[in-house]
């Protein structure tokens, strides 16, 4: 899935007025559509960590449906009414030219809310029943009609680009949510509905203790995406920073993505004995890999090859955006000691402190973007990143914390009795 935001901004690139319309769509359709859709994105982890019967899959159902109905409701109402004019000029404030491309790309993305929600909750059935290979093909699905709409646009050349981005976007996720249904109903009825209830029944208000926090966790954490789109409107080279955001981020989100993706693994694998010393190996490989990679691109040319040749920028640009990786070097390995921590508090229904570490970047990030506001004196994408990156470790260092205890009681459990026996019966 990572692929996909590349692709978006490779193809708006090469379209016509590629700076207005890359900047649309980077720094004001995609924020505001993440925003919008932030109640119902943790699904996937609700759905991995409760779809464990009939019972709580039905009442997980209901949850999505009505919510995504309210959340699209809520996009219409941004895309058309005056309450666009407040959120995008007043509040984000972007360049003018930037405005009405973006409404219209805003227009576009309608379906993306309730397809989102209904993607993840099925993808969490997948996982939670040990068939996440399908979650994968889906997103080869969802790249598929991407890349249809993405060569239509890229062929007829006068479409613009965020448009084009757009209904590619829209296009793609409600072909991964049609997936992910159709892939998951034969495992519904003949796995989730003959397995045994469990033992404390998913509740009204355990549902809400739940999951509160992570929506809460995901509403914050998002803020970050119009908050960021703001300060960079008014911070220099406004335009250049709002036009290759979409793109750096995209291309470390490629590499955020395998961290990002070992946050479920971590939820559902816990369940095994003795599991814990191999996913906490896996975290340091993993960590190290993805470091050793973005090092690899932003010390060599390949950065420049990456975002000129292939991300389609001017050569201006490009140089710009290659030296902002330098800013976000630890972002990926960032990424996966963070899945790690949260992980472990996920699976002990801790959710809370997920909630507070979100809480912590957020304000750390504010912190910086404020500042750079203030100061006026450093591009808005340079300083974007450090406040993306700096608040992730701060929130990561949080997780740390509130999760020792969680911790323990996963090595206690691993380490004691059981676990030997397990372990000697495996070797025997």
């Amino acid at each position: 899935m990572a692929v996909e935001g590349p692709s978006l901004s490779a193809v708006a690139a090469r379209l016509p007025n590629p700076e207005i319309n890359l900047a649309a769509f980077g720094g004001i359709v995609y924020p505001l559509a993440l925003i919008i859709e932030a109640p119902i994105i943790m699904l996937l982890s609700a759905s991995t960590a409760l779809s464990r019967d009939w019972d709580s899959y039905r009442k997980l159902k209901r949850f999505m449906m009505v919510m995504g109905a309210l959340l699209t409701v809520l996009h219409i109402l941004v895309a058309f009414t005056p309450l666009y004019d407040l959120v995008v000029v007043r509040l984000i404030s972007p360049p003018e030219e930037v405005v009405e491309p973006a409404r219209i790309g805003m227009m576009i993305m309608i379906p993306w809310s309730w397809a989102i929600g209904y993607r993840r909750f099925k993808q969490g059935v997948l996982i939670r029943f040990g068939h996440s290979r399908a979650v994968g093909l889906g997103t080869f699905v969802r790249l598929a009609a991407d890349g249809i709409v993405l060569a239509a646009g890229y062929l007829i050349g006068t479409v613009p680009g965020v448009v084009v981005a757009a209904a590619a976007l829209s296009l793609g996720v409600m072909s991964e949510a049609a997936f992910a249904g159709i892939r998951a109903h034969r495992v519904i009825h003949d796995e989730l509905q003959a397995a045994p209830p469990v033992e404390t029944p998913v509740t009204l208000s355990s549902f809400v203790d739940f999951y509160t926090p992570l929506a809460l966790t995901s509403l914050i954490r998002l803020l970050a995406e119009p908050l960021s789109s703001a300060a960079l409107s008014r911070m220099p080279r406004v335009l250049d920073s709002l036009a290759v955001w979409s793109m750096v981020t995209g291309f470390l989100f490629l590499l955020r993505s395998v961290g990002m993706a070992y946050n479920e693994v971590v939820i559902a694998l816990l369940d095994e004995p003795g599991s814990s010393p191999t996913l906490r190996r896996f975290m340091v490989i993993l960590a190290v890999v993805v470091t050793a990679l973005l090092l690899l691109v932003t010390a060599t040319p390949l950065s420049m090859g990456y975002f000129d040749r292939i991300g389609g920028l001017r050569a201006e640009l490009a140089r710009f955006s290659s030296r902002g990786l330098w800013v976000a070097l630890l972002m990926p390995a960032i990424e996966v000691v963070q899945s790690w921590f949260q992980g472990l508090l996920v699976f002990s229904r801790r959710t809370r402190a997920v909630t507070e570490a979100v809480a912590i970047y957020l304000v750390i990030a504010g912190a910086i973007l404020f500042g750079g506001v203030l100061l006026g004196q450093v591009a808005g994408l340079y300083v974007g990143l450090a406040a993306v990156t700096m608040g992730r470790l701060m929130q990561t260092l949080w997780l740390w914390h509130r999760s020792r205890g969680a911790k323990e009681r996963v090595d206690r459990r691993d380490n004691g009795p059981i676990a030997l026996q397990t372990a000697d019966t495996c070797a025997s």
